[in-house]
């Protein structure tokens, strides 16, 4: 029997900041976090990556607790590690010192594998205006829609 898949995304990400580069990672997780992640009990809401001793890690992620865990069930909101290569780790830790960029995580699936991935993307964040420019093209698509499908 195939699993359904997975496929949580943080929509806020796109409209916060403009995505300049994604990369695939894998996360450190515990036995009941992906058993949680594989009935997609997890959000991605107010996450971020941050740099500790030339590692990534990922903090705010919410796994929730596994209904069939016990006492040794894993805290919602731990902070996880991410898994990259050493050149993607360099090149996002050289692009993040720079004002103005942070990483956050978009999407978080399950593989063929069946391991758990996070896609990250390098972004920069987008002013009000930009916002609102984005609210305006997302209104002239559903109304170009609209018209095209009468």
């Amino acid at each position: 029997m195939k699993q359904p898949s997975v496929n949580i995304k943080n929509k806020r990400a796109t409209f916060d900041y403009e995505l300049l580069d994604t990369y695939t990672a894998g996360i450190v997780l515990t036995g009941t976090e992906i058993k949680s992640i594989r009935l997609g009990k997890a959000s991605l809401v107010d996450t971020y990556c941050y740099f500790v001793n030339d590692e990534l890690w990922v903090k705010n992620m919410h796994i929730a607790e596994y209904f069939y865990g016990s006492y040794n069930n894993h805290s919602a909101r731990r902070e996880r590690k991410l898994l990259l290569t050493a050149k993607e780790l360099a090149k996002l830790a050289r692009t993040e010192k720079e004002p103005g960029f942070t990483i956050v995580p978009v999407r978080l699936f399950i593989n063929e594998k069946g391991l758990a991935k996070l896609v990250i993307a390098l972004a920069k964040g987008k002013k009000q205006y930009d916002k609102r420019q984005s609210l305006k093209e997302k209104d002239d698509k559903r109304e170009m829609a609209r018209v095209f499908k009468k």
